[in-house]
């Protein structure tokens, strides 16, 4: 599913105008973007938790070419999706 998709289903759902469902989904997610740049988790309830994990620098190997190569020290955003999430998803998943 894309952003547009979404925005789609958001705007029919709530009969907000899809311009304006798409800008408060862009003030949404610049949010959590922002907050994650600040070194701050985002917990949305029911949902699941968006944070960020420190990598440490190390060597790896270019699967491709086999050329070892080195990754710097980085910061990755993460998501764990909450109890209720992972629960509704398998029931949904199960009744197909």
């Amino acid at each position: 599913m894309t952003k547009q998709e979404i925005v789609d289903i958001v705007s029919n759902a709530t009969g907000l105008t899809k311009v304006e469902t798409e800008t408060v989904m862009n003030g949404v997610m610049g949010t959590i973007i922002d907050s994650l740049a600040s070194n701050n988790k985002v917990e949305l309830r029911g949902f699941g938790t968006f944070g960020i994990k420190h990598r440490m620098p190390k060597k790896a190997r270019n699967p491709g070419t086999g050329e070892a190569v080195f990754l710097p020290e980085r910061f990755v955003p993460t998501f764990k999706p909450s109890k209720l999430m992972r629960s509704r998803v398998n029931d949904l998943i199960k009744k197909k």
